[in-house]
Protein backbone atom coordinates (compact mmCIF):
# COMPACT_ATOMS: atom_id res chain seq x y z
CA UNK A 1 0.00 0.00 0.00
CA UNK A 2 1.46 3.55 -1.23
CA UNK A 3 2.46 5.94 1.94
CA UNK A 4 -0.26 8.34 2.01
CA UNK A 5 0.99 12.03 1.31
CA UNK A 6 0.51 14.28 4.16
CA UNK A 7 0.43 17.11 1.82
CA UNK A 8 -2.98 16.43 0.34
CA UNK A 9 -4.79 17.38 3.23
CA UNK A 10 -4.45 21.10 1.89
CA UNK A 11 -5.14 24.46 4.29
CA UNK A 12 -7.91 26.95 3.05
CA UNK A 13 -6.63 28.58 0.05
CA UNK A 14 -5.02 32.21 0.33
CA UNK A 15 -8.05 34.76 1.16
CA UNK A 16 -9.27 38.35 0.24
CA UNK A 17 -7.47 40.74 0.33
CA UNK A 18 -4.37 39.36 1.01
CA UNK A 19 -4.50 36.95 -2.06
CA UNK A 20 -2.44 37.88 -4.97
CA UNK A 21 -1.18 35.93 -7.59
CA UNK A 22 2.11 36.74 -7.12
CA UNK A 23 1.51 35.90 -3.56
CA UNK A 24 -0.39 32.69 -4.44
CA UNK A 25 2.17 31.27 -6.27
CA UNK A 26 4.88 31.55 -3.84
CA UNK A 27 2.88 29.93 -1.57
CA UNK A 28 2.63 26.92 -4.04
CA UNK A 29 6.65 27.22 -4.63
CA UNK A 30 7.43 26.72 -1.19
CA UNK A 31 5.01 24.46 -0.41
CA UNK A 32 5.87 21.94 -3.43
CA UNK A 33 9.61 22.51 -2.16
CA UNK A 34 8.77 21.94 1.36
CA UNK A 35 7.04 18.50 0.29
CA UNK A 36 9.57 17.37 -2.02
CA UNK A 37 12.67 18.88 -0.78
CA UNK A 38 12.65 19.52 2.47
CA UNK A 39 10.50 16.43 4.25
CA UNK A 40 12.94 13.38 3.05
CA UNK A 41 15.72 15.40 4.02
CA UNK A 42 14.00 16.21 7.89
CA UNK A 43 13.16 12.48 7.92
CA UNK A 44 16.36 11.51 7.38
CA UNK A 45 18.94 13.48 9.59
CA UNK A 46 16.75 14.88 12.62
CA UNK A 47 16.84 11.87 14.59
CA UNK A 48 20.55 11.42 13.52
CA UNK A 49 20.34 15.52 15.34
CA UNK A 50 22.55 16.19 12.24
CA UNK A 51 22.96 19.45 10.70
CA UNK A 52 21.14 20.12 7.02
CA UNK A 53 23.15 20.25 4.03
CA UNK A 54 24.89 22.69 2.47
CA UNK A 55 22.98 21.92 -0.91
CA UNK A 56 19.55 22.22 0.94
CA UNK A 57 20.96 25.98 1.63
CA UNK A 58 22.14 26.11 -1.59
CA UNK A 59 18.68 25.36 -3.42
CA UNK A 60 16.70 27.98 -0.97
CA UNK A 61 19.33 30.35 -1.98
CA UNK A 62 18.85 29.77 -5.77
CA UNK A 63 15.12 30.68 -5.32
CA UNK A 64 15.81 33.98 -3.57
CA UNK A 65 14.27 33.38 0.08
CA UNK A 66 17.26 34.63 1.94
CA UNK A 67 16.39 38.13 0.43
CA UNK A 68 12.27 38.16 0.41
CA UNK A 69 12.65 41.36 2.17
CA UNK A 70 15.48 43.06 0.85
CA UNK A 71 15.05 45.73 -1.68
CA UNK A 72 15.04 44.59 -5.13
CA UNK A 73 18.00 47.52 -5.89
CA UNK A 74 20.32 45.09 -3.58
CA UNK A 75 19.36 41.97 -5.21
CA UNK A 76 16.24 41.23 -3.27
CA UNK A 77 12.75 40.09 -4.15
CA UNK A 78 11.57 43.44 -2.36
CA UNK A 79 8.57 41.95 -0.63
CA UNK A 80 7.31 42.39 2.83
CA UNK A 81 6.93 40.27 6.36
CA UNK A 82 3.81 38.81 4.48
CA UNK A 83 5.59 37.00 1.92
CA UNK A 84 8.41 36.09 3.98
CA UNK A 85 6.66 34.42 7.00
CA UNK A 86 4.11 33.11 3.67
CA UNK A 87 6.95 30.52 2.98
CA UNK A 88 8.64 30.25 6.64
CA UNK A 89 5.13 28.55 7.42
CA UNK A 90 5.51 26.74 4.56
CA UNK A 91 9.31 25.43 5.54
CA UNK A 92 8.28 25.21 9.05
CA UNK A 93 5.71 22.71 8.45
CA UNK A 94 8.56 20.10 7.07
CA UNK A 95 11.47 20.90 9.58
CA UNK A 96 11.21 24.13 11.82
CA UNK A 97 14.70 24.55 11.61
CA UNK A 98 14.59 25.00 7.37
CA UNK A 99 11.44 28.16 8.46
CA UNK A 100 14.32 29.57 10.73
CA UNK A 101 17.36 29.57 8.28
CA UNK A 102 15.58 32.88 6.36
CA UNK A 103 16.03 34.97 8.92
CA UNK A 104 19.32 34.51 8.93
CA UNK A 105 19.72 36.18 5.68
CA UNK A 106 17.30 39.13 5.01
CA UNK A 107 19.85 41.44 5.50
CA UNK A 108 21.25 40.22 8.69
CA UNK A 109 24.80 41.50 9.67
CA UNK A 110 24.69 44.21 6.71
CA UNK A 111 24.25 47.39 9.24
CA UNK A 112 27.95 48.23 9.29
CA UNK A 113 28.77 51.95 9.77
CA UNK A 114 30.89 51.97 5.66
CA UNK A 115 27.99 52.60 3.51
CA UNK A 116 29.42 50.78 0.19
CA UNK A 117 30.30 47.57 2.62
CA UNK A 118 26.89 47.56 3.39
CA UNK A 119 25.72 47.79 -0.03
CA UNK A 120 27.99 45.16 -0.77
CA UNK A 121 26.77 42.26 2.05
CA UNK A 122 23.21 43.14 1.46
CA UNK A 123 23.51 41.33 -2.21
CA UNK A 124 25.20 38.67 -0.56
CA UNK A 125 22.53 38.46 1.75
CA UNK A 126 20.24 38.38 -0.73
CA UNK A 127 22.00 35.20 -2.71
CA UNK A 128 22.02 33.53 0.21
CA UNK A 129 25.90 33.94 0.19
CA UNK A 130 25.81 35.83 3.77
CA UNK A 131 23.90 33.78 5.99
CA UNK A 132 24.64 34.23 9.84
CA UNK A 133 24.59 33.63 13.47
CA UNK A 134 23.29 35.78 16.31
CA UNK A 135 24.85 35.97 19.62
CA UNK A 136 23.17 37.90 22.11
CA UNK A 137 22.48 35.91 24.78
CA UNK A 138 24.95 34.52 27.88
CA UNK A 139 24.31 32.01 30.91
CA UNK A 140 22.85 35.13 32.89
CA UNK A 141 21.08 36.99 30.03
CA UNK A 142 18.53 35.71 28.23
CA UNK A 143 15.34 37.97 28.37
CA UNK A 144 17.10 40.52 29.97
CA UNK A 145 19.39 41.75 27.15
CA UNK A 146 20.86 44.75 28.87
CA UNK A 147 22.39 41.93 31.40
CA UNK A 148 24.83 41.27 28.96
CA UNK A 149 28.58 41.16 30.21
CA UNK A 150 30.65 40.25 27.24
CA UNK A 151 33.31 42.90 27.16
CA UNK A 152 34.54 45.06 23.68
CA UNK A 153 37.61 47.31 24.75
CA UNK A 154 38.83 49.37 22.07
CA UNK A 155 42.82 48.89 20.98
CA UNK A 156 43.96 50.99 18.16
CA UNK A 157 41.71 50.52 15.43
CA UNK A 158 40.03 47.49 16.46
CA UNK A 159 37.74 46.14 19.35
CA UNK A 160 38.60 43.32 21.61
CA UNK A 161 35.63 41.36 22.65
CA UNK A 162 36.08 39.06 25.11
CA UNK A 163 32.97 37.16 27.44
CA UNK A 164 30.65 34.36 27.19
CA UNK A 165 27.54 33.57 24.64
CA UNK A 166 25.01 31.09 25.05
CA UNK A 167 21.90 29.94 22.22
CA UNK A 168 24.66 30.75 19.19
CA UNK A 169 22.37 28.83 16.31
CA UNK A 170 24.42 28.16 13.05
CA UNK A 171 27.23 29.60 14.45
CA UNK A 172 29.55 27.06 12.85
CA UNK A 173 28.34 26.98 9.82
CA UNK A 174 27.83 30.68 9.21
CA UNK A 175 29.32 33.03 7.66
CA UNK A 176 29.74 35.67 10.33
CA UNK A 177 28.24 35.93 14.09
CA UNK A 178 26.62 38.90 15.04
CA UNK A 179 27.81 39.07 18.83
CA UNK A 180 25.98 41.81 21.52
CA UNK A 181 28.84 43.14 23.67
CA UNK A 182 29.58 46.21 26.04
CA UNK A 183 31.53 48.73 25.39
CA UNK A 184 31.43 50.92 28.36
CA UNK A 185 28.84 50.80 31.59
CA UNK A 186 26.12 52.75 32.03
CA UNK A 187 26.35 56.01 33.35
CA UNK A 188 24.16 57.18 36.27
CA UNK A 189 20.99 57.82 34.92
CA UNK A 190 21.57 56.29 31.26
CA UNK A 191 18.91 52.93 30.96
CA UNK A 192 20.71 49.80 31.50
CA UNK A 193 21.03 49.16 28.04
CA UNK A 194 24.10 51.61 27.65
CA UNK A 195 27.15 51.39 26.18
CA UNK A 196 25.53 47.54 24.40
CA UNK A 197 26.74 47.34 20.95
CA UNK A 198 26.59 44.88 18.39
CA UNK A 199 29.41 43.70 16.33
CA UNK A 200 30.39 41.88 13.40
CA UNK A 201 32.89 38.48 13.43
CA UNK A 202 33.65 37.35 10.03
CA UNK A 203 34.66 33.95 9.91
CA UNK A 204 34.90 30.96 7.49
CA UNK A 205 31.70 28.43 6.98
CA UNK A 206 32.43 25.51 9.01
CA UNK A 207 35.15 27.13 11.47
CA UNK A 208 35.59 29.39 14.75
CA UNK A 209 37.97 32.45 14.27
CA UNK A 210 40.43 32.95 16.46
CA UNK A 211 39.62 33.37 19.99
CA UNK A 212 36.30 31.56 19.97
CA UNK A 213 35.54 27.90 21.15
CA UNK A 214 32.29 27.17 21.24
CA UNK A 215 30.78 24.04 22.70
CA UNK A 216 27.42 22.00 21.43
CA UNK A 217 24.19 22.64 23.27
CA UNK A 218 21.90 19.24 23.09
CA UNK A 219 18.77 20.42 22.27
CA UNK A 220 15.20 18.44 22.70
CA UNK A 221 14.54 19.34 19.04
CA UNK A 222 15.07 22.02 16.49
CA UNK A 223 17.37 19.71 15.12
CA UNK A 224 18.88 20.79 11.85
CA UNK A 225 21.62 23.27 12.81
CA UNK A 226 24.06 23.05 16.04
CA UNK A 227 23.62 25.42 18.69
CA UNK A 228 26.40 26.63 20.69
CA UNK A 229 27.64 28.02 24.26
CA UNK A 230 30.40 30.16 22.69
CA UNK A 231 33.59 31.72 24.88
CA UNK A 232 35.48 34.74 23.52
CA UNK A 233 38.80 35.09 24.41
CA UNK A 234 40.59 38.33 23.00
CA UNK A 235 38.58 38.04 19.78
CA UNK A 236 39.63 40.91 17.28
CA UNK A 237 37.00 43.31 15.16
CA UNK A 238 37.62 45.91 13.36
CA UNK A 239 35.77 49.17 13.89
CA UNK A 240 34.31 48.92 10.18
CA UNK A 241 32.94 45.74 11.97
CA UNK A 242 30.90 47.34 14.40
CA UNK A 243 27.46 47.31 13.97
CA UNK A 244 24.88 50.45 13.84
CA UNK A 245 21.99 49.87 15.74
CA UNK A 246 20.68 49.26 19.67
CA UNK A 247 19.90 46.75 22.30
CA UNK A 248 17.94 46.85 25.17
CA UNK A 249 14.86 46.97 27.58
CA UNK A 250 11.78 45.89 26.83
CA UNK A 251 11.28 49.58 28.43
CA UNK A 252 13.21 51.61 26.45
CA UNK A 253 12.34 54.77 24.49
CA UNK A 254 10.58 53.15 21.35
CA UNK A 255 10.95 56.88 20.00
CA UNK A 256 14.60 56.61 19.73
CA UNK A 257 15.93 56.07 15.62
CA UNK A 258 18.13 53.36 17.31
CA UNK A 259 15.64 51.30 19.56
CA UNK A 260 12.83 52.10 16.75
CA UNK A 261 14.59 50.00 14.44
CA UNK A 262 15.31 47.56 16.18
CA UNK A 263 12.38 47.05 17.62
CA UNK A 264 10.37 46.64 14.50
CA UNK A 265 13.21 43.72 13.61
CA UNK A 266 11.89 42.41 17.15
CA UNK A 267 8.20 42.53 15.77
CA UNK A 268 9.12 41.30 12.52
CA UNK A 269 10.91 37.81 14.53
CA UNK A 270 7.87 37.81 16.66
CA UNK A 271 5.61 37.18 13.72
CA UNK A 272 8.28 35.09 11.93
CA UNK A 273 7.81 32.81 14.69
CA UNK A 274 4.32 32.65 15.22
CA UNK A 275 3.74 31.62 11.20
CA UNK A 276 6.12 28.94 11.96
CA UNK A 277 4.79 27.73 14.89
CA UNK A 278 1.74 27.51 12.54
CA UNK A 279 3.83 25.73 9.98
CA UNK A 280 4.15 22.81 12.95
CA UNK A 281 1.11 22.71 13.78
CA UNK A 282 -0.38 22.23 11.11
CA UNK A 283 2.01 19.48 9.92
CA UNK A 284 0.19 17.57 12.83
CA UNK A 285 -3.21 18.66 11.97
CA UNK A 286 -2.57 16.88 8.62
CA UNK A 287 -0.89 13.81 9.65
CA UNK A 288 -3.82 13.59 12.23
CA UNK A 289 -6.56 13.65 9.55
CA UNK A 290 -4.99 10.75 7.88
CA UNK A 291 -4.34 8.49 10.94
CA UNK A 292 -7.50 9.09 11.82
CA UNK A 293 -8.16 7.36 8.66
CA UNK A 294 -5.73 4.96 8.22
CA UNK A 295 -5.97 3.17 11.85
CA UNK A 296 -8.81 0.85 12.65
CA UNK A 297 -10.27 -0.10 15.97
CA UNK A 298 -12.93 -2.29 16.88
CA UNK A 299 -13.77 -2.81 13.05
CA UNK A 300 -13.96 0.59 11.75
CA UNK A 301 -11.47 3.42 11.29
CA UNK A 302 -10.62 5.32 14.52
CA UNK A 303 -11.93 8.38 12.98
CA UNK A 304 -15.45 7.11 13.06
CA UNK A 305 -15.19 8.03 17.07
CA UNK A 306 -16.75 11.19 17.80
CA UNK A 307 -14.13 12.13 20.45
CA UNK A 308 -11.41 12.10 17.80
CA UNK A 309 -13.19 14.12 15.19
CA UNK A 310 -14.19 16.78 17.82
CA UNK A 311 -10.30 16.60 18.94
CA UNK A 312 -9.20 16.94 15.25
CA UNK A 313 -11.90 19.87 14.65
CA UNK A 314 -10.56 22.26 17.26
CA UNK A 315 -7.42 21.54 16.22
CA UNK A 316 -7.59 22.70 12.54
CA UNK A 317 -9.82 25.97 14.10
CA UNK A 318 -7.18 26.63 16.57
CA UNK A 319 -4.20 26.91 13.51
CA UNK A 320 -6.27 28.28 10.72
CA UNK A 321 -7.40 31.17 13.61
CA UNK A 322 -3.44 31.68 14.16
CA UNK A 323 -2.46 31.78 10.77
CA UNK A 324 -5.37 34.46 10.19
CA UNK A 325 -3.82 36.66 13.27
CA UNK A 326 -0.20 36.38 11.78
CA UNK A 327 -1.26 37.17 8.68
CA UNK A 328 -3.32 40.32 9.87
CA UNK A 329 -0.03 41.62 12.25
CA UNK A 330 2.20 40.88 9.26
CA UNK A 331 0.38 43.26 6.77
CA UNK A 332 0.02 45.54 9.43
CA UNK A 333 4.20 45.96 9.86
CA UNK A 334 3.95 45.85 6.20
CA UNK A 335 1.72 48.92 6.16
CA UNK A 336 4.44 50.71 8.70
CA UNK A 337 2.17 50.01 11.76
CA UNK A 338 4.31 49.84 15.02
CA UNK A 339 2.29 47.00 15.72
CA UNK A 340 4.24 46.22 19.06
CA UNK A 341 0.99 44.56 21.03
CA UNK A 342 -0.17 42.86 18.10
CA UNK A 343 3.71 40.88 17.79
CA UNK A 344 3.61 40.25 21.42
CA UNK A 345 -0.15 38.83 20.80
CA UNK A 346 0.21 36.67 17.86
CA UNK A 347 3.60 35.18 19.33
CA UNK A 348 2.21 34.43 22.60
CA UNK A 349 -1.27 32.95 20.82
CA UNK A 350 1.02 30.83 17.81
CA UNK A 351 3.31 29.39 19.82
CA UNK A 352 0.98 28.57 22.57
CA UNK A 353 -1.45 26.75 20.13
CA UNK A 354 1.27 24.98 18.24
CA UNK A 355 2.59 23.23 21.70
CA UNK A 356 -1.53 22.57 22.53
CA UNK A 357 -1.97 20.98 19.36
CA UNK A 358 0.74 19.08 19.30
CA UNK A 359 0.50 17.60 22.11
CA UNK A 360 -3.06 16.49 20.99
CA UNK A 361 -1.97 14.92 17.78
CA UNK A 362 0.19 12.61 20.18
CA UNK A 363 -2.73 11.87 21.90
CA UNK A 364 -4.55 10.57 19.07
CA UNK A 365 -1.61 8.53 17.78
CA UNK A 366 -2.24 6.90 20.78
CA UNK A 367 0.85 4.52 21.39
CA UNK A 368 2.29 5.41 17.89
CA UNK A 369 2.67 8.96 18.66
CA UNK A 370 4.97 8.02 21.47
CA UNK A 371 7.63 6.71 19.06
CA UNK A 372 10.25 7.64 16.47
CA UNK A 373 8.37 5.79 13.96
CA UNK A 374 6.11 8.68 13.29
CA UNK A 375 6.31 12.62 12.81
CA UNK A 376 4.26 14.14 15.26
CA UNK A 377 6.85 13.04 18.15
CA UNK A 378 9.27 15.35 15.95
CA UNK A 379 6.36 18.48 15.89
CA UNK A 380 5.71 18.28 19.63
CA UNK A 381 9.58 18.84 20.17
CA UNK A 382 9.87 21.46 17.71
CA UNK A 383 6.54 23.08 18.76
CA UNK A 384 7.54 23.13 22.56
CA UNK A 385 10.49 25.86 21.85
CA UNK A 386 8.32 28.19 20.02
CA UNK A 387 7.40 29.32 23.18
CA UNK A 388 10.74 29.73 24.56
CA UNK A 389 12.83 31.81 21.76
CA UNK A 390 12.57 35.02 20.12
CA UNK A 391 11.01 36.18 23.66
CA UNK A 392 9.20 33.91 26.21
CA UNK A 393 5.47 33.68 26.41
CA UNK A 394 5.96 35.25 29.88
CA UNK A 395 8.00 38.12 28.09
CA UNK A 396 5.27 38.75 25.49
CA UNK A 397 2.62 39.00 28.56
CA UNK A 398 4.73 41.73 29.95
CA UNK A 399 4.95 43.41 26.73
CA UNK A 400 1.37 43.22 26.27
CA UNK A 401 0.30 44.23 29.99
CA UNK A 402 2.57 47.03 30.13
CA UNK A 403 0.94 48.64 26.84
CA UNK A 404 -2.33 47.83 28.79
CA UNK A 405 -1.59 48.94 32.38
CA UNK A 406 0.48 51.42 34.46
CA UNK A 407 4.04 49.95 34.91
CA UNK A 408 4.54 48.58 38.75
Amino acid sequence: MPKPDRFACRPPALPSPWATDARVALMEEARAFARDVVLPIADELDPQKAEMPRSLIEAMAEKGWFGITIPAEHGGMGLGVFEYCLVSEELARSWLSVGSILARGQGLGTQTLDEDRRKELLARSAKGRWIGSISLSEPAAGSDLAGVQTRALRDGDDWVLTGTKRWAGFAQAADFIEVLARTRDPEPGEPRSAGLEPFLVVKEPGTFPDGITGRVIDKVGYHGFLTFELELEGVRVPESDRLTGLYGDEGADADSGGFAAVQRGLNIARVHTAARAVGVARAAVEDCQLYLQEREQFGHPIGHFQALRFALADMAADVSQARAFWRQVAHLLDQGEPAESESAMVKLVATEMAVRVTNQAMQLHGGNGYTTERRVERYWRDARLTTIFEGTSEIQRRIISDRMLPKP
